[in-house]
């Protein structure tokens, strides 16, 4: 096995200029991460530089068998902390042959939408909080859970030390070294209030790259988790009952809400997104109905509310920003296994592009 593992770690630069890219899509459940690698001539310092490639997508429920070529345009590189050396990362959508962007390819909407002059020149800064559950490859029990059976009640488990209350911290420091190493702006971790649950935070991250920068960070640990023999899941609810849920809580604001001023804009952006929860929740997560219970930390799915410093709402304002006048609001609404394109993009038209009037008035405008 110390031969395998030599074999793994070769420094190719050593002996050739070529490096090897893998290409990473998302699947057709929405969730699913795929990848391929190829050998190209490197080094590559842009994404322009990369070719197109394909797959067959009626292997990932993408496409028919009888048509089944997908291809995927690179938009993104990070660092590729598994095979090192100058080896990357790259994160893809899917299209048709044709060009046209496949059903499952919730980045080309996105993408459409920050490009927006009036969304563009508001600069959206987003900060995400993914939070996940590791499990017990064989059982599908949470880790650190007794087989069959429960801990003891929620309580000393958050943000904890110890081998009776921290289960995965190799899995959860490994994944955030390797995020760091790829050039993801990961800000931080801690474990959560269920036992063998955490978070990672991405961000601050400008327009699409929230979404990018979330989805290669989830992949990581996937990769990181096989070689640990852990199952990962992103399920907003993976053990019912009296224990917290998993959610994927949004931060953020624009180039006017960060300003002078800027928590009347917060407000009026609140106001936006309350006229609009409903859709908000329909793209929000599958699932996230055994979440928003109004209970463990979370507001009732069907009812819009929101406060300051208040874990209970449905969007949150921090003390620090009702002080200050400006900053940031976050919202709690998103859960776990959130499409972080469809998330951002959704508050970033909702609030930028969506006119919304008291009373009842909808239109489409420039501003926020």
């Amino acid at each position: 096995m110390s031969l395998l593992s030599d074999l793994i770690n070769l420094n190719l630069s050593e002996t050739t200029d070529k490096i090897i890219a893998e290409y990473i899509w998302i699947g057709g459940s929405g969730m699913d991460l795929r990848s391929k690698a190829r050998t190209i001539k490197g080094p590559i310092t842009d994404v322009s530089q990369l070719p197109k490639w394909n797959y067959d997508g009626s292997s990932t429920g993408q496409a028919p068998g009888e048509d089944s070529e997908v291809i995927l345009y690179p938009q993104a590189i990070f660092k590729d902390p598994f095979r090192k050396g100058n080896n990357i990362l790259v994160m893809c959508d899917c299209y048709t042959p044709q060009g046209e962007p496949i059903p499952t390819n919730k980045r080309y909407q996105a993408a459409k939408i920050f490009r927006d002059p009036a969304v563009a020149a508001e600069e959206p800064w987003f900060g995400i909080e993914q939070e996940y559950t590791l499990l017990q490859k064989d059982v599908k029990w949470p880790l650190g859970w007794p087989v069959g059976s429960f801990p003891g009640p929620q309580g000393p488990y958050y943000c904890s030390a110890g081998a009776d209350k921290s289960f995965g911290r190799d899995i959860v420091d490994a994944h955030y070294k390797a995020c760091l190493y790829a050039g993801i702006n990961i800000s931080g971790i801690n474990g959560e209030v269920m036992p063998g649950q955490w978070e990672f935070q991405v961000g601050p991250c400008v327009g699409i790259t929230a979404g990018d920068q979330v989805w290669v960070a989830r992949y990581i640990l996937e990769r990181i988790t096989e070689i640990a023999g852990v199952v990962l899941t992103f399920d907003p609810k993976p053990i019912p009952g009296d224990w917290n849920g998993a959610g994927a809580h949004t931060n953020y604001s624009t180039k006017s809400m960060r300003e002078d001023g800027g928590f009347e804009l917060i407000k009026i952006a609140i106001d936006k997104l309350e006229s609009k929860h409903k859709e908000h929740i329909a793209a929000y997560g599958e699932g996230n109905e055994r979440c928003l219970t109004g209970r463990h930390e979370t507001a009732d799915i069907n009812t819009f509310s929101w406060g300051v410093a208040n874990r209970g709402a449905s969007v949150s304002v921090g003390r620090e920003t009702e002080k200050n006048g400006k900053g940031y609001l976050e919202d709690r609404r998103p859960a776990s296994n959130m499409d972080p394109y469809v998330v951002t993009s959704m508050i970033a038209d909702t609030t930028i592009l969506f006119f919304y009037e008291p009373g009842g008035s909808y239109s489409l405008c420039g501003g926020i």
